[in-house]
């Protein structure tokens, strides 16, 4: 087994040899020289895992041998030694990218843990998150079969999503096991769908929070109380997307309330946004404003009369407040509204539909430069941090704190990655979405989808006398991975009300 190496620069390093040997003891090579300019030539012929360098030696001091040395090699970790202790100089070394920063007399136990975090910290973790994960699977094993209400759901959700983010950081052989439990969480989380969810419809004061209830919970009662606020949807934003650019959001605020609401089926854009922004049931908004809803059949757009929608609901609740609306497709919109800022501060209330994520889900599928790019969950969440990271999205986050908006942030639905075909047989006019199917004389195996036969019951508008809605769950689809079906991804969406700093 090959040792890891060490390169020590010291000019007291007689003074040192007991470290040497304590290190060699524990399986290190150590390399040792007393001065930057042949730590500096041995760098440029050999390689080293991690190198200690002493701050004040004579000639090139440690602040300038770490420079160079970071041209000759800008990964391998650096660790200054010093015996001052002045501000100055550990701010030089830490704007230098050091690895970390011991003051001397250094004892072994401050080495030793320097060696952990930046040698073997990699290793360290997954072993850790791999004997913790298989010492929690039993548990989330039956947390799924206890699972009797939503909340109990959404606990099992997070805690697999936990995980999931715990285990995309290590090397440790748990990807199948973990995906396992999350496949059986999800069928049952389905059959737990299956059984609640026309009660939920009939009987509005006893289900979970939903895509209806949005506005009447989240935003009227920010803005009866004289705030300013922006509504921000992320257009098909899963939760565990939500927990990896939460970091980068905390940089500018705090989240007062942090949530997750149930999407309605279908959990698809046509339905879930415009039940967001109208408050009704989509069989609502086709009965109470049929110039406002957009037939499965018509070629135009689904989402186009979103900013309509809302007006309809500010009027039903007798709220006067203004607002503006803006939908943004590429970074040239999320510019324009950034621009507007100083003009939008009269309005109480902003809205801003962000449509990348959605882009980048359909993109996943339709693309086969998307499918190499993210190809599996870590890769796809992956790219949505590169993204929110780069684009101006971030800026126009960064802006709104700025200016002391409050920001309610949440998503219409989430989306799955599917493998499993099954058949279902319709006429030319059924929809083409295919994580749901709505249409009449549909030819299915009832055991493989959850059936509504009586729209209305659901709250859904009925193309035809004899329509019916289908829904795929698990990770089944229809033909191609799309959203719009039943799962723990697409219906537990995060809802975060957040205040600048």
């Amino acid at each position: 087994m090959k040792k890891d190496r060490i390169l020590w620069a010291d000019d007291e390093m007689d003074l040192l040899k007991p470290y040497l040997l304590f290190l060699e003891e524990k399986g290190y090579e150590v390399v040792a020289v007393t001065n930057g300019k042949d730590a500096i030539e041995l760098c440029q012929n050999e390689s080293f895992d991690i190198i200690f360098l002493d701050e004040n030696m004579p000639g090139l001091s440690g602040l300038q041998t770490l420079a160079q040395i970071k041209t000759i090699d800008p990964n391998v970790p650096l660790v200054m030694i010093t015996k001052s202790e002045e501000e100055d100089i550990m701010n030089m070394a830490i704007g230098n990218k050091i690895a970390d920063y011991l003051t001397k007399p250094v004892n072994p136990s401050q080495i030793l843990l320097t060696l952990k975090k930046n040698i073997h910290k990699k290793e360290i973790v997954s072993e850790h998150a791999t004997s913790s994960y298989q010492q929690e699977f039993r548990n989330i094993g039956m947390q799924i079969n206890d699972s009797f209400t939503y909340q109990d759901w959404v606990d099992v959700y997070k805690k697999l999503v936990y995980w999931e983010l715990e285990l995309a950081e290590t090397e440790n052989g748990m990807d199948e096991m973990l995906k396992m439990q999350k496949n059986e969480a999800n069928s049952t989380f389905n059959k737990f769908v299956k059984k609640n969810y026309l009660d939920w419809m009939a009987n509005p004061d006893q289900r979970p929070l939903m895509s209806t209830d949005l506005f009447k919970t989240k935003v009227f009662p920010l803005l009866d109380k004289g705030e300013k606020v922006f509504f921000v949807v992320v257009d098909n934003f899963r939760y565990d997307q939500w927990i990896i650019i939460r970091e980068l959001l905390s940089e500018f605020y705090t989240f007062s309330e942090e949530e997750t609401y149930c999407s309605i089926l279908p959990t698809a854009t046509q339905y879930a946004r415009n039940a967001i922004f109208s408050g009704l049931m989509p069989l609502q908004i086709q009965q109470m404003y049929p110039h406002l809803w957009i037939e499965e059949e018509d070629e135009e757009g689904k989402n186009i009369n979103e900013e309509a929608l809302l007006k309809t609901q500010l009027d039903r609740f007798r709220k006067k407040y203004s607002f503006s609306y803006h939908k943004v497709f590429e970074s040239g919109f999320c510019e324009k509204v950034i621009n507007q800022l100083p003009s939008l501060e009269n309005n109480q209330l902003n809205v801003v539909v962000l449509n990348f994520i959605d882009m980048l889900s359909h993109a996943r599928t339709e693309s086969k430069m998307m499918r190499e790019l993210a190809n599996d969950e870590e890769a796809y969440r992956s790219l949505t941090l590169s993204w929110f990271r780069h684009s101006a999205t971030y800026d126009l986050f960064k802006a709104i704190a700025q200016r002391g908006y409050k920001v309610v942030f949440t998503t219409d639905h989430g989306t799955i990655q599917v493998n499993n075909a099954i058949k279902v047989v319709g006429d030319k006019n059924v929809n083409t979405n295919l994580r749901y199917k709505v249409g009449k004389n549909l030819s299915y195996n009832k055991k493989e989808v959850f059936e509504i036969t009586q729209p209305a019951k659901a709250g859904l508008p009925s193309p035809n006398v004899s329509s019916a809605y289908i829904f795929a769950g698990n990770d089944d689809f229809f033909a191609y991975p799309q959203h719009g079906g039943i799962s723990l991804e697409e219906m537990i969406i995060p809802i975060v009300t957040m205040e600048p700093k």
